[in-house]
């Protein structure tokens, strides 16, 4: 099979010709019908975090495709069903943290395209209690994005526990935040999107249907400030300025809330104005399967919009210093 493979850390990717590989025990082998790229897959592949990846690597966590073949003790009726591969390839189940609802903080988890191989292939294995089925009507492409920037920003979204009329100050409106102002809506909320690209701001209220749109380049407490303030503000890009920023633009007990992952993992925030004003820091990693399905229910019902371009994996290298740029809209999805 065709994969592409991270060989060193800080290496460029190659394209390499794999055996196929084979389910065993509990497993199913997909086929990749389409694999979004995520920031975290460029983290991943230059080894930017404090905890590295195991090398060789096929990056990938939000691939999406059709599973062919089961191991033992799979059922033979997920054969033909669609599913997909977010991040969290396998949590144990045992732990006072699955046990009690929040599977993502697992202490001894299996990250898809990270620990294990992931999407950025034809085919892909997963762990059959952990693929998560793509329902009628969510096509892979569409399906792809949602894997992991839409159930990311979901997740951290109901965690800081929107109100209806609340005000959301989502910061990048890109992969991430092109869906994260959608579930904002969705939660009845007052929407203002922050970017520092005016064609962003643009897809943000033009396409996406945000209420405000700030200029991320000028002072973001001031302008959020002028339109009443946030009450929640959800941060998607890796920017300790951005965090800060955002801290400064929210209103008495606001909620902040981080996915980004800055690679000098950094972050100063004014403890006075953080106690006197009551405000709270919640950090959010992805989201469980419960979540994911949520996201994709909301999707054939037609509450969220996928912004995406196609690319062919062989590109994979271009497409991460696409990704660098800033000029990638939001998404960019390998398709097979």
């Amino acid at each position: 099979m065709k994969a592409a493979v991270v060989p060193a850390l800080n290496a460029p990717l190659e394209i390499r010709e794999l055996d196929l590989p084979e389910p065993t025990a509990g497993q199913v082998r997909v086929r990749i019908e389409a694999s979004g790229l995520c920031h975290t897959d460029i983290h991943a592949a230059r080894g930017d975090w404090p905890v590295k990846p195991k090398t060789p690597l096929i990056p990938g966590h939000e691939g999406v495709g059709i599973v062919e073949e089961v191991g033992e003790g799979v059922d033979s009726a997920m054969v033909g069903q669609r599913v997909a591969l977010p991040w969290l390839g396998r949590a144990c189940g045992r732990c006072r943290y699955c046990v009690g609802g929040h599977e993502t903080y697992c202490t001894s988890p299996e990250y898809m395209g990270y620990t294990i191989d992931g999407g950025y292939a034809e085919h892909a294995i997963g762990y059959a209690s952990h693929v998560v089925r793509v329902p009628e009507g969510v096509s892979a492409f569409d399906a792809a994005p949602i894997t992991c920037a839409g159930v990311t920003t979901y997740a951290a979204l109901k965690s800081a526990r929107p109100q209806p009329a609340e005000s959301v100050l989502v910061v990048g409106t890109g992969g991430l935040g092109h869906l994260g102002l959608q579930y904002a809506r969705t939660f009845g909320c007052r929407t203002i999107a922050a970017d520092v690209t005016d064609e962003k701001l643009n897809l943000a209220t033009e396409q996406l249907g945000a209420d405000h749109a700030v200029d991320a380049r000028g002072d973001l407490g001031q302008q959020v400030g002028a339109l009443g303030g946030a009450d929640i503000a959800l941060v998607t890009v890796p920017s300790p300025a951005a965090m800060a920023a955002a801290h400064a633009a929210l209103n008495p007990t606001g909620r902040l809330v981080l996915v980004g992952l800055p690679a000098d993992n950094q972050l100063t925030l004014p403890v006075f104005e953080t106690v006197l004003r009551g405000i709270s820091v919640h950090g959010s990693l992805v989201g469980t399967r419960n979540d994911l399905a949520e996201c994709f229910e909301l999707h054939a019902m037609g509450r969220t919009t996928v912004i995406a371009q196609s690319r062919r994996l062989e590109d994979v290298n271009e497409c991460f210093e696409e990704v660098l740029s800033g000029s990638v809209p939001a998404r960019l999805v390998f398709e097979f």
